[in-house]
């Protein structure tokens, strides 16, 4: 299948709008913003029976050609003021609507600055153990069996505590094709993570308190409903081209 572009993603790093840096913490931990590297999982003890690779289009034909069965979609998109907007208006509006979130969704709060792209791995990762294998060493998957009867916010603490996973996250970073950023250069591309967990499409945004649920989905129709889910952040940020969709697939060779 075709692999991630690793230098294609964040080539361009506009600074962040003003409204999102101050919800940052100055003392917060930062890490490298990471591209899309898919070695990366492979180095934190995935074996490659499933990969990830670029969906290069959303219409019919194209998406016939990303190979099945897929168990997790990661967006990447701009943080724009359109996007903040939203995502205030759609929490405000979820803590009065109450939502049924399965007890056995893994979820993980993001408070480390860049780290998105390594808490969308690990979201998608956590929802499909079932799928995936990993090497007996694996740091990926010690941190998932250490961290599974944690709340969100505990997993984030222990994340930041994790220097096998943030020393595999900048080394990986450093490799990129692209010149790797300083720690204090601000990027405004964000990575989430679509799954499903029995029956539902889960929407794993760190940055969001609380996992949002999509309606129903299955294994043979989960692609088409997270691309179009995705459709939705691209149709409020009409005139911006900057969205990458991935998709962890069954390795077909």
């Amino acid at each position: 299948m075709n692999h991630m572009d690793p230098g294609s993603l964040l080539s361009k790093r506009p600074q962040l709008n003003g409204k999102y840096l101050q919800k940052l913490k100055m003392d917060c931990p930062r890490w490298l913003p990471l591209e899309s590297n898919p070695e990366f999982v492979n180095c934190l003890g995935m074996k490659p029976t499933w990969q990830f690779g670029d969906v290069y289009g959303l219409d019919p034909e194209l998406l016939s050609m990303v190979p099945r069965p897929v168990c997790a979609v990661l967006l990447l998109f701009p943080v724009t003021e359109k996007y903040e907007a939203f995502k205030q208006e759609e929490e405000e509006k979820l803590k009065d609507q109450r939502q049924e979130v399965s007890p056995d969704v893994y979820f993980i709060k993001q408070t480390i600055g860049n780290a998105c792209g390594t808490i969308g791995l690990i979201h998608a990762v956590a929802n499909n153990q079932a799928h995936l294998e990993f090497e007996s060493d694996s740091p990926l998957k010690k941190f998932i069996e250490q961290t599974t009867k944690m709340t969100a916010e505990e997993r984030a603490t222990f994340l930041e505590k994790d220097e096998s996973i943030r020393v595999t996250h900048e080394s990986s970073a450093q490799e990129g094709q692209t010149e790797a950023p300083s720690l204090d250069e601000k990027v405004n591309l964000h990575f989430i993570a679509f799954v499903n967990v029995g029956g539902h499409l889960y929407e794993l945004d760190g940055r969001k308190p609380f996992p949002i649920v999509h309606g129903k989905t299955s294994e043979d129709t989960f692609l088409e409903d997270a691309v179009a889910v995705c459709k939705t952040f691209m149709a409020r940020d009409p005139q911006e081209v900057r969205f990458t969709i991935i998709a962890l697939s069954k390795d077909s060779y």
